[in-house]
């Protein structure tokens, strides 16, 4: 059994984290007592567990937001943040001549993210680390030239923003499993993002509390946009108005006191809403320490992640050294999958919708061999031999396999035209908080990723940076890099002298 450890964190830079336990005084509800935990957290608090997945977290984000920058939908974001921008003091990742204001760098980074839905994935459902990330860089690059922000600070202020999405995730069975109505980054990262960013910003527990009531009437956005170019700026603006909830909270805006307390409140989100408290400061105790997250191999639906695995187990009978699929000799492909209509799309006609189809994802493996995010081009996507597996394909749900990221399950049987048949079945694809990816795959996967937007030399010293991020002075350096700008003089020794 994990042994639980305290993680010690460098003793410059943290002065104003130290806050004393004597006289806290703990509020009588739960908004109040969410507000006193953001505001009395300090790195003491982080265990080396938290610390380390928080890094791969943190890794992982960089990459696929790098990649994501070389997106449409990023692209688009850029022209509409370049008419309204001014005093421009955030770095827009891969992007090495523009800056925008960091409400606008957070969005936009945001949507880089999540424009090929390659981030990772929690449980209960949502993905975490988008809107707190880009969020926090932002604002801390906006802030630096008045306060020095350390490696330390980011890494607080990311995992309180993670915890707080985890345990509101707990207020509601509903939020368990798969959606059905709200894309859960939209409502529970905007008040993520805003929790991580009062900390960040220091505010106290009054501000903290109001900043979670602001950023909850900025929370929110259908699932019905799922599938399109519209949801990566569910994660944009859950990054950006959480930032604004802070920063607004920060100049007193005020909001309601009960916000997580109330029906009418955050229970608006869900329909059997249970607030809960938080643990003491004492003896606190972090979710992510207890549940890790999924990194995803190809961008594209976590569920899919199961059929691809099963789909390429089924295709070894059929083409058991690597040669083509005898798609003539297939009668019939039938899934066994959850019934999570959203990712139910028999013939996607676009790339997003491909990434949210059961379909797309085994014919796509089972014609190939692997899915990669070349797969998703419309090229690959507008194939005749595609085209006609996609024809012979069906689902199929079983009352066992649930809509839930812990428990599902996906088969895939093909039928041949002879009458013999072949079934495989995934219950836990690599990659899953389960079945981990190795620090190895992670790091090619980043590099792959960020290769496309900065120079292989920039991206192994994002790799560098991120390692060491807790020992970190001043993350400056960090936000050069991820903007891809050429290494400096002093940088370029220090590798040196490191080799």
């Amino acid at each position: 059994m994990y042994k639980r450890k305290r993680f010690s964190p460098p003793q410059r830079g943290l002065c104003r984290h130290r806050t004393s336990l004597r006289g806290i005084m703990w509020a009588k509800n739960i908004t109040g007592n969410f507000a006193n935990v953001i505001h009395g957290l300090n790195p003491s608090h982080l265990t080396d567990r938290v610390v380390q997945r928080s890094k791969r977290m943190i890794l992982d984000t960089l990459g696929v937001g790098l990649v994501g920058t070389r997106t449409d939908v990023f692209q688009k974001l850029i022209q509409y943040s370049k008419i309204y921008s001014s005093d421009s003091s955030s770095s827009v990742w891969g992007c090495s001549t523009l800056k925008l204001p960091p409400l606008y760098a957070a969005l936009v980074n945001g949507v880089a993210i999540h424009s090929m839905d390659f981030d990772d994935t929690w449980h209960p459902t949502t993905h975490p680390s988008g809107p707190v990330l880009s969020a926090l860089m932002a604002v801390a690059e906006g802030v630096a030239e008045k306060q020095r922000i350390s490696g330390c600070d980011l890494l607080l202020a990311f995992n309180i923003g993670i915890e707080v999405q985890g345990r509101l995730m707990s207020f509601s069975k509903e939020a368990s499993n798969l959606p059905k109505r709200f894309h859960p980054p939209s409502i529970l990262g905007t008040m993520g993002s805003a929790a991580a960013t009062a900390k960040l910003l220091g505010l106290n527990q009054l501000k903290c509390k109001e900043a979670l009531a602001v950023a909850a009437s900025y929370a929110g956005a259908p699932l019905a946009n799922a599938a399109t170019q519209t949801k990566p700026l569910h994660m944009g603006n859950a990054s950006r108005h959480g930032a604004e909830a802070a920063l607004l909270a920060s100049l007193g805006l005020q909001a309601s006191k009960l916000i997580l307390d109330l029906e009418s409140g955050f229970g608006a989100f869900y329909m059997d809403y249970l607030p809960q408290t938080l643990p003491s400061l004492q003896s606190y105790s972090w979710l992510l320490d207890q549940q890790d997250v999924a990194f995803k191999s190809f961008p594209a639906h976590l569920g899919t992640h199961w059929m691809a695995e099963a789909a390429l187990a089924v295709r070894k009978h059929l083409a058991p050294s690597g040669e083509s699929l005898p798609t003539s000799c297939i009668k019939a492909i039938v899934l066994d999958v959850p019934n999570i209509r959203y990712v139910n799309r028999p013939f996607p006609s676009s790339e997003h919708e491909a990434r949210h189809s059961f379909q797309f994802a085994a014919c796509s493996a089972l014609l190939d061999g692997f899915i990669s995010a070349e797969s998703f081009t419309p090229q690959r996507l507008s194939r005749p031999e595609l085209n006609d597996l996609l024809q012979k394909t069906s689902l199929e749900h079983f009352p066992d396999n649930l809509p839930s990221f812990n428990s599902l399950y996906c088969g895939v049987k093909i039928i041949l035209q002879d009458g013999d048949t072949w079934a495989e079945r995934c219950e836990t694809f690599y990659g899953h908080w389960r079945k981990p990816l190795s620090r190895g795959d992670l790091v090619k996967k980043f590099h792959n990723n960020a290769i496309s937007a900065v120079s292989p030399e920039v991206a192994e010293s994002i790799v560098e940076a991120v390692d060491k991020l807790e020992s970190l002075d001043d993350c400056g350096e960090l936000f050069s890099l991820l903007r891809g700008a050429e290494l400096t003089k002093d940088l370029r020794q220090r590798k040196r002298e490191t080799l």
